[in-house]
């Protein structure tokens, strides 16, 4: 279990982000056409996990805004926005905001993307959600950068995810 916090309010996760160097733990979750996707989909592909609680949160939705930004000038990588909100509060918020350099998944039918990845909190006012964390996984699905983000209301570090593609 990791321990992050909400406003300095100790949270607990369900267990620990995976190791570097590390296949990285397959997964299956839902697009905003309702398509399911795996990791497998992306082999071939650098991919960025950005995961967070909900995009309907002004953090959230920042990491959203930046990573779109930041992806349009990456080579051979993917940018994935998981989170357990429901397929079409992702498809709604990125038409609005036009955003297309990322990808938005989601991990509302089984929750199981969070407790294979460890990060789903299982106490406190978020409880069920996700922690926020980057992972960073190389073209093999290799895990190649962490990030579970200290405190929950902070953003993750952008460019220590980006140089991990370096």
């Amino acid at each position: 279990m990791a321990t992050v916090t909400l406003k300095g309010n100790q949270v607990t996760t369900f267990g620990e982000l995976p190791k570097i160097g590390v296949d990285a733990p397959n997964f299956r979750l839902t697009a905003p056409d309702l398509s399911p996707r795996s990791l497998n989909d992306y082999l071939g592909h650098n991919v960025i996990l950005n995961i967070f609680p909900s995009v309907d949160t002004g953090v959230c939705a920042q990491s959203v805004r930046t990573f779109n930004e930041k992806a349009s000038q990456l080579d051979n990588t993917k940018v994935l926005c998981i989170s357990k909100d429901l397929p079409f509060a992702f498809a709604r918020f990125c038409a609005a905001e036009r955003l297309d350099n990322v990808e938005t998944l989601s991990d509302f039918r089984d929750g199981n993307f969070g407790k294979n990845y460890g990060l789903t909190f299982v106490d406190g006012p978020l409880k069920a959600l996700h922690s926020r964390c980057v992972v960073v996984l190389d073209d093999k699905s290799k895990v190649i950068y962490t990030e579970q983000v200290p405190e929950i209301t902070d953003e993750p570090n952008y460019e220590a995810a980006l140089q991990s593609l370096s």
